[in-house]
This record gives C-alpha cells, structure tokens and sequence, in this order.
C-alpha cells in the first residue's frame, strides 16, 4: 500500500513560491485595490525597499504613493525626499490628505551624496518615510538602505530608471510604472508568484477626482450674462 504524503504543515512564518507570502508584516494601504490585493500584506511594506522603475523620474508619483505616504505619516513624522525631480505641488498633495509642511527635502546631485541623504534621513528617529530618486546604485548600497529602513520600520521606496530592470537587486517589492493617461503597474518581484500582466489603477487618487468633478458640475450653472449687463473690472466697494 504507497503512502500518502503528509499535509504540509501551517506554518504562518514560511512562504511557497506559488502563493503569496502570509506572515505577518506591518504594512500600510496603497490606496488602490486591486494593487493591495497584489502584495504579501495587502499594502506597501513597511522595513524593506520598495524599488520603482520608471520611465520618467516624475511619472505617477504621487498617484501612486501618496495614499500610503499619507497613512506613514500620519500622526507621526515627516517624510523625506531625497532630490525629487520637482517641487511638490502642495494643493494636490492636500487632496490626497498630505500636508506639505510635513515633507522635508533633501538636494544632492551625485548619486552617492543621495545615497548617504537617504542613509542618514532612515537612521533619523523623527522620519517616517523616506523617498529618494537614485538613478545609480549598487545592489549593497540599496541592500545598506534596506536594513536601515528594517531597523527602523520606515516606508522606503527609491526611484529608479528603466535600464536598472535587467540589475540585481534586494528590494522585497519591484514595480515598474508606465503610462500617460492610464496608471500601468507590473509587478516585477513580490513574495509570491510573478505577476505577469500589468495591473491599470486609477490615474487620479479618489478625493481629487471627487473635488475635480464637483468643480466640473457646477460650470453648466453659470450661464452668459443678457445683452446689456456690465461687468466689473475691479471688486466693488461697500460703503461704510
């Protein structure tokens, strides 16, 4: 009589490669659904690197991170920016429910200034998070942001070119960003199975597609003045 296999057994600690990872990590959510239900944790992972390759250095930052930099910082401290590629637009940032006065940024041209910009911003006790546009590194230079980021359980996400796909790298999460009008988001590597088709989220986070479409609504109210009327050049005065 053959033997049956023993059932596998229910450890919550220790993944298979055909399924995503289910130990227990602290995790905050990415604001998008469908790329939650894509991730070990449903949610951008908090101490490990989080690696984005992107076409262009500015695209869809914001789309897609600001909700989960939003809940990183969220009663908490400030988050870092390692020598964006352009100023913060602060009242798009308020509509994702980001105060701009809680993002501090850091201005280093070389590679390696930025490196030891996001080094030392991980090892600050009063940062929660910490983003940082690298277009070189070495995978031991990223694998030393990863352990300060663990040490510290910060939101680490560094931006990166599309030619640093074919590098090694030890970051827990790669993502590759592409699109104009539409936000594409292939996952590249996760605790899990590849994800072989790219995930379409929304372009515009929630509450600003709320706030743009009320504006949109009330324009058919306003309605051409008659024939006749006038029009104020400068705001009139009350008299007292």
């Amino acid at each position: 009589m053959a033997a049956r296999p023993l059932p596998a057994p229910d450890l919550p600690h220790v993944w298979r490669g055909r399924e995503l990872a289910q130990a227990q990590e602290t995790t905050v959510p990415t604001g998008h659904p469908a790329l939650d239900a894509q991730l070990p944790g449903r949610g951008w992972p908090l101490g490990s690197l989080v690696e984005v390759l992107q076409g262009e250095a500015q695209q869809h930052v914001w789309q897609l991170l600001g909700a989960g930099v939003a809940a990183a910082i969220a009663g908490r401290d400030p988050a870092v920016l390692v020598h964006p590629p352009y100023q913060p637009f602060g009242p798009s940032l308020r509509a994702q429910g980001i105060a701009p006065e809680r993002l501090m940024c850091v201005h280093a041209e070389r590679p390696a200034s930025r490196l030891w910009a996001a080094e030392q911003a991980l090892r600050c006790a009063d940062v929660s998070a910490v983003l940082a546009w690298v277009p070189r590194a070495r995978a031991e230079e990223l694998r030393r942001l990863h352990l300060c980021a663990q040490a510290g359980q910060k939101l680490l996400v560094v931006f990166r070119p599309l030619s640093a796909r074919e590098q090694s790298s030890p970051a827990r999460l790669r993502l590759l960003v592409q699109g104009t009008e539409t936000l594409e988001v292939l996952v590249l590597k996760r605790r899990g199975p590849p994800l072989l088709e790219p995930l379409v989220l929304r372009a515009q986070p929630q509450m600003l597609s709320s706030l743009l479409g009320a504006r949109q609504n009330r324009r058919p109210l306003l309605q051409p003045l008659p024939t006749g009327s006038h029009v104020l050049d400068r705001p009139a005065t009350l008299a007292a």
